[in-house]
């Protein structure tokens, strides 16, 4: 905090710039690719079942996600058409809430870690 129109000064704790400041880069990196692996989103995956009808499985993903008839029918289609379809993106344990009530509507739905 310096004075009046003197810019404040950075602490530069830790760091050398004669052979060190590669080590502190590393560092950084390697804390960026721990949280990042810590933050990797889980998904929510419904799955195609020989007992639920199209229009129901619209249903449930309008009513309970709140999507719009359009995203629903086409999220619809991909459960039937190629067996399974991501409805939902986010921390573990609001998926492990979002598979729970899709199991109640009867719905076949599964937790997974997405793709990094």
């Amino acid at each position: 905090m310096g004075g009046r129109g003197t810019p404040a000064r950075r602490s530069c704790v830790g760091a050398t710039y004669a052979g060190g400041m590669a080590d502190t880069i590393e560092r950084a990196d390697e804390r960026v690719a721990t949280r990042s692996a810590a933050e990797v989103p889980w998904i929510v995956l419904v799955w195609d079942d020989p007992v639920n009808l199209m229009s129901y499985v619209s249903y449930v993903f309008r009513s309970y996600f709140g999507f719009n008839r359009a995203e629903a029918e086409r999220l619809m289609l991909q459960v039937h058409t190629e067996g399974r379809a991501v409805v939902a993106t986010g921390n573990r344990e609001e998926m492990e809430r979002h598979v729970e009530a899709m199991h109640g509507y009867g719905l076949w739905a599964t937790l997974h870690k997405a793709d990094a």
